[in-house]
């Protein structure tokens, strides 16, 4: 019998299955939502305070308080005088200041009509604040405020930290993401208008004069916070401004294909244009595997329906159902032998058409163009011919020494190490092996860059690393690299927290201080609302975090593959997989449709127009969308982080075996989304070998997915357990032999980063004395009269020398 691919999933197969998910993984969200994300509602009444602050202003001025009336030179004047105002010693009017500035960025809402036109006057305004220098003006009030440790001493002594605690720093935090977000937007758009100025603020934020990056002073925060010295600051407008400042300043998923096209160009190696991001959006979700409680309704149904008939063909979730509950061609006894009597009949029948496609089936295994032939669910003798497979399959150069050492053994009996040309007194099939197999080699950068650190490591005196490229990434790296860890464990911790499957404990860190309000909701409707607040602010957290997480490690190895492993370490160190596996541990298909969002309390909306009194029927209006797009992002994200952490290593893919991903991975594929489900498939097949044949018996609907989907790589037995590499007792030494290299390479390059308080005392007598320094004029002049008062004028009693 052959099954063709639409056999395994596209579509909707049943009412009862959930359709597909019609979602554009992107950089971020649309340019709206993400303004409007930055905004919680319980701020909502502090919006009121910009205008009344802009009012004032404007009549100290002496000038009518309508922005949109003002002539260009009057708007330049207004702004230089705000500037100044930032820079004076009360408090009060510089953060009076701070609001009106505010009220220009967010587009001056009161005098507008529309939500378009307010994001016009937003993208004006903002250029023109970052024309006089806004940006540097507001990152020194942020500096004011960081080290402001009256604040911190108030926030910790209080017993609940609320909204009135970070007001300043929320306006400060609010104007920095307004100018980096519509300047992100903005660099993004065919519009020349503005190029000037994007291009001088992305290259001064990752070069600031003489200035500690702004990415690391917000990482900064991130740890002070988690550390609990200061509960006050607002999480999520730090993470939300820390993710946009590194997707502005390194790129997101079109820079990073671009710069990796450009980096193998470079040291030679062939581009390929298949581009994952592009291949997924081809693919259609596959049909989920059947869970136990839909597995029992099934038997159910089928005992108590009519007896079975004979039937030629038969709907691909009948055999997912037979292969699930049988495990093989276990059928139940109470289907008689009239049943075995059928089932033979179709065999002979799958038998026959079997032979009928032998030669094609010869021609396949010949080019290993395509994957091997697999027996689908409970059908002995099937074999699945794919229309075409989406990837083409992948070899690594190890992988062609193992196979000629394995069959030099078998037919030769020696092995020659090293040599992946020789091929004398091997038979003609294996001929043709190793000429498909070089033809699908992929060398990546990774590799170069692994092999050109050995070769230092073996001869570090004659081996030249070359000039280091100061590239954006490396001067990111060398700024972050001394509190890396810290850095890496404090987003952890608030990823923890934030997780939707995490228990508040007294010991927790609190990510809700910048939401919560200083009076508790009195009444039903208000506690409905506060509830979906606190709900939205979390999804929030979780999207920032594993977004900067995800572009961070794919810079670093983009950069050099050590890197990424030095940041890989710490997050695994950092119980990372375990987290993002307590993550999805979860009614996924709920939090993936979640409605945490009420559209009429939305920045802008919020405060444009005429606003409709909040009940619960106002709660949804506008709110059309059958999914929530920044939890599926989030979903995708981690995804991604676990993919990046586990691959190719076995150390940490046991680690998903011991803590039971495969269940948790499975129910993961109810999000009919195909990028979704090409991820989860991708750490299903890592870990497959291990999970025993009694799974795969089981699960061989979710293997089948696995051929139709994931990259295939040739030689590559994952679904049986053959690896040789794969050697339980050598992961402890793997992880050590890596952190080894990943030492050596930071010490070689960036031990003068670190601070050298630490460093051990050279006791040498010999070097020294072998020092020279230089001394002052003061002290040449008059060396001998120091010599006489301090050295030859005091006694020394050498005996005390001796003493205990």
């Amino acid at each position: 019998m052959v099954i063709s691919q639409e056999a395994f999933g596209g579509g909707c197969s049943n009412s009862g299955e959930t359709p597909d998910l019609i979602f554009n993984y992107d950089d971020t969200d649309t340019h709206p939502n993400e303004i409007s994300e930055l905004y919680s509602y319980t701020e909502q009444p502090e919006l009121s305070l910009n205008v009344r602050a802009f009012e004032e202003q404007m009549e100290s001025y002496n000038i009518p308080p309508s922005w949109q009336r003002l002539s260009p030179e009057n708007q330049q004047s207004v702004v230089m005088k705000l500037l100044n105002q930032l820079e004076i010693s009360n408090k009060s009017l510089r953060m009076r200041s701070a609001r009106c500035i505010l009220y220009l960025a967010q587009g001056c809402w009161a005098e507008m009509q529309s939500d378009a036109e307010q994001l016009q006057w937003t993208r004006k305004n903002v250029m023109l604040l970052c024309k006089f220098g806004t940006f540097s003006a507001f990152t020194d009030l942020l500096n004011i405020e960081i080290e402001n440790n009256t604040a911190a001493h108030v926030a910790m002594r209080k017993i609940a930290v609320s909204l009135a605690d970070s007001q300043d720093l929320r306006v400060i935090l609010s104007v920095l993401y307004t100018i980096v977000e519509v300047i992100r937007n903005e660099s993004n758009s065919d519009s020349n208008e503005y190029k000037e100025i994007t291009e001088s603020f992305i290259n001064d934020i990752i070069y600031p004069d003489g200035e500690e990056i702004m990415i690391v002073k917000l990482l900064g925060m991130v740890t002070k916070f988690c550390s609990g010295a200061a509960p006050h600051f607002p999480m999520k407008k730090v993470l939300l401004l820390l993710w946009k400042l590194i997707l502005i300043s390194l790129g997101g998923m079109n820079a990073l294909k671009n710069m990796k096209s450009e980096k193998r160009k470079k040291v030679g190696l062939p581009v390929y244009d298949e581009d994952t991001m592009e291949v997924v959006k081809s693919m259609r979700p596959s049909s989920p595997p059947a869970s136990a409680s839909d597995l029992l309704e099934a038997q159910n149904q089928k005992r108590n329906t009519r007896p079975f008939r004979r039937q030629i063909l038969m709907k691909q979730s009948s055999l997912d159902d037979h292969d699930t509950l049988g495990n093989g061609m276990e059928m139940d006894s109470s289907m008689g032998s009239e049943n075995n009597d059928e089932m033979n009949d179709l065999s002979e029948f799958y038998d026959r058409r079997v032979s009928e496609n032998n030669e094609n089936n010869q021609m396949y295994n010949a080019s290993f163009q395509n994957r091997p032939p697999t027996p689908p669910p409970n059908i002995p003798g099937t074999i699945i011919v794919p229309r075409g497979l989406p990837w083409k399959p992948k070899v690594r150069q190890k992988e062609i020494d193992a196979f000629l050492d394995n069959s030099r053994l078998k037919f030769v009996g020696y092995s020659l190490h090293g040599d992946s040309t020789t091929l004398a007194g091997l038979p003609l099939p294996i001929h043709e092996g190793v000429k498909i197999l070089k033809e699908h080699v992929y060398t990546s950068l990774s590799e170069l860059q692994i092999q050109k650190e050995e070769e230092i490591a073996r001869n570090p005196f004659s081996t030249s690393e070359g000039e280091i490229e100061m590239s954006k990434t490396e001067i990111l790296y060398q700024a972050m690299f001394p509190n890396l860890p810290q850095y890496m464990i404090a987003l952890l911790k608030i990823l923890l927290a934030a997780a939707p499957t995490s228990k508040a404990k007294t010991d927790s860190i609190n990510i809700m201080a910048d939401i919560l309000p200083e009076e508790m909701p009195m009444t039903v409707l208000q506690s409905m609302k506060l509830g979906i607040d606190v709900n939205r602010h979390k999804e929030i957290i979780v999207k920032a975090v594993s977004a900067i997480l995800l572009l961070l490690l794919k810079h670093f190895k983009l950069n050099h593959i050590y890197q990424f492993e030095f940041m890989s370490q710490h997050l695994v160190f950092a119980n990372c997989i375990p987290l993002v596996l307590k993550f999805f541990n979860q009614n996924i298909m709920a939090y993936v449709g979640a409605k945490n969002v009420i559209p009429i309390l939305d920045f802008p909306s919020c405060v444009i127009g005429d606003q409709p009194e909040l009940t619960v029927e106002t709660l949804e209006i506008g709110d059309a969308s059958p999914y929530s797009w920044r939890n599926i992002f989030s979903c995708i994200n981690l995804l991604r982080i676990l993919n990046k952490l586990t691959k190719w290593k076995h150390s940490r893919i046991m680690m998903l075996v011991v803590f039971k991903s495969a269940p948790i991975l499975k129910r993961t594929l109810k999000v009919r989304h195909a990028m979704t489900q090409l991820y989860v498939l991708k750490l299903l097949k890592m870990q497959t070998k291990y999970l025993g044949r009694q799974w795969r018996k089981s699960n061989m609907k979710t293997i089948s997915a696995i051929y139709q989907k994931v990259r295939h790589r040739l030689n590559d037995d994952w679904a049986f357990g053959n690896d040789l590499d794969a050697r339980p007792w050598d992961f402890q030494a793997e992880e050590c032999a890596l952190r080894g290299s990943v030492d050596r390479f930071n010490n070689r390059r960036y031990s003068q980063v670190c601070d050298t308080d630490y460093e051990p005392v050279d006791n040498c007598l010999s070097s020294v004395l072998g020092v020279s320094y230089d001394l002052s004029e003061s002290f040449t002049s008059n060396y001998e009269l120091w010599l006489e008062q301090e050295v030859f004028s005091n006694s020394v009693d050498w005996d005390k020398l001796l003493e205990n």
